[in-house]
């Protein structure tokens, strides 16, 4: 019997398969290869097509059961790229292409109705600003394409839109809610103070199920059209970046994670109603968070992290592999001889109160930099973007003993693991996992295979621990304070 894990990124879709009894991953499966496409129809916009998330779902899906008799999937676990919103009419049709994550058309709207409620009682509600996020996305909608939202039945998160498609019932979760504001953490309950302020009725949210436990259950179309057999579960649903969390253990107050994606994250679990006055970190309703034990995350979000390196390697390295991209970077010494990179070219930064300046290069010398200065500055300023944010999470009580990272995207590289360790001075933990396993294993335990989650976690591989170099401490200080310095 097994656990199957679904991660809905934004590049592609993954899926795992878990062995029910070991949790040790028996299948991962990548589809498609090539990056999946972000329309942009004006600046600052970023749009996908839902359809095409589920088009790579079901290729995925078909190419694991070539390998396993999918019948034996016990429950189904759905992680996905936070914030998108997704809208559907009654017949569940979806009526415009996602606006995702890393869009920026919202950020005067959440502004605004953040005065327009008061800076004191949203935050002591909602822990954030209503911002760039999904229900501002919403609000969008309605003021912008009205023709559109007039036919709107339910919203949805990407997850949501999922687990929709596989069961045909529409519903989502208050950690979900959380991280679109539309939660209210005082009266444990949808955000009315935000809905309202948007003119937006309850009646376009799903059904709230719990982030464990069966939430729909696979119907007999898409039974037959992806091999699972009828009535299999889907008994977990998150973001990615509180699953990252759990695919890493990270559930108890002071734990810590990290990711580097397309974007990146850190990410710190509390049981306090911290939030930062000005926004720049988020804290949402972590994955087992409830009223009785509170488990919030604190989320630092930085949106142009590989999608920098992605972008460098598509203009000046096209016949190079990241690890020769690495080992071109390890050529270079500690703070670039000088060159500094700031990786905001994707969107509005929250950590930096939602401008969006751009990415930009300072102090290049045309007579002594070359592509290893270009790869190693590169991969410093996203770390250097990180520590930024790490201290702005410092001023809520938020510091890092240990750092847990998969050993997955930018944290391949080795670069980027010492430079985070020795600019934080923080230890890194590496462990062999992912979204999708992080996802297969949510459902195990969603559907009572272990009891605890040490117990499902307890074969997630640890791979060691990358130490901070205190004898390049000062150099590591230098390069970030000389980085920090062309802020504006």
């Amino acid at each position: 019997m097994y656990f199957l894990g679904y991660d809905i990124g934004t590049s592609s879709v993954k899926l795992s398969l878990v062995d029910a009894e070991s949790g040790q991953q028996v299948l991962s499966v990548t589809y498609p290869e090539t990056e999946q496409k972000i329309d942009a129809p004006q600046a600052n916009w970023a749009e996908q097509a839902p359809e095409m998330w589920w088009a790579s779902l079901v290729q995925a899906t078909r190419i694991a059961g070539e390998k396993v008799n999918l019948k034996e999937v016990k429950g189904i676990g759905i992680t996905y790229q936070m914030h998108g919103l997704v809208i559907v009419d009654k017949n569940q049709k979806v009526l415009r292409p996602s606006i995702i994550w890393c869009d920026s058309r919202a950020v005067e709207i959440g502004n605004a109705a953040f005065e327009a409620i008061g800076a004191e009682t949203c935050l002591a509600h909602h822990l954030n600003s209503p911002g760039n996020f999904t229900a501002s996305k919403l609000k969008w909608v309605k003021e912008n394409e009205p023709e559109v939202y007039a036919q709107i039945h339910k919203m949805m998160l990407p997850g949501d839109y999922i687990a929709m498609k596989l069961s045909g019932d529409i519903t989502t979760t208050n950690t979900g809610l959380s991280e679109g504001i539309l939660w209210d953490f005082k009266e444990n309950n949808i955000a009315s103070l935000v809905l309202d302020q948007y003119g937006i009725s309850k009646d376009l949210i799903p059904d709230v199920v719990p982030t464990f436990g069966e939430q729909v259950k696979v119907n007999a179309t898409m039974a037959a059209e992806l091999g699972l057999a009828e009535g299999t579960p889907v008994c977990y649903r998150s973001g990615d970046q509180p699953n990252n969390a759990l695919s890493l253990n990270v559930m108890k107050p002071g734990d810590i994670a990290a990711t580097a994606g397309t974007s990146g994250v850190v990410y710190g679990v509390s049981d306090q109603l911290q939030f930062d006055p000005k926004s720049r970190v988020n804290t949402f309703a972590h994955v087992n968070h409830t009223e009785a034990e509170r488990r919030l995350g604190v989320l630092l979000c930085i949106n142009g992290t590989g999608i920098l390196n992605s972008w460098l390697k598509g203009q000046i390295g096209k016949e190079l592999s990241y690890p020769e991209m690495n080992d071109l970077a390890a050529q270079v010494s500690i703070g670039s001889e000088g060159l500094s990179i700031l990786p905001f070219g994707n969107g509005a930064e929250r950590v930096l109160q939602n401008s969006n300046p751009g990415a930009s290069l300072h102090g290049i010398n045309f007579n002594q930099h070359g592509r290893p200065h270009l790869m190693r500055a590169a991969q410093e300023g996203i770390v250097f973007s990180f520590y930024y944010g790490m201290e702005v999470m410092a001023e809520i009580g938020i510091n890092p003993k240990v750092i847990r990272a998969g050993k997955a995207n930018m944290f391949l590289s080795p670069i980027f693991r010492e430079t985070l360790a020795g600019v934080s001075g923080v230890p890194i933990e590496l462990y062999e996992t992912d979204g999708s396993r992080g996802a297969a294993l949510g459902a195990a335990y969603g559907m009572g295979q272990f009891a605890t989650f040490d117990e499902a976690f307890a074969a997630t591989e640890n791979l060691g621990m990358i130490e901070p170099d205190m004898q390049n401490a000062a150099q590591y200080q230098d390069a970030y304070q000389r980085w920090k310095s062309f802020l504006k």
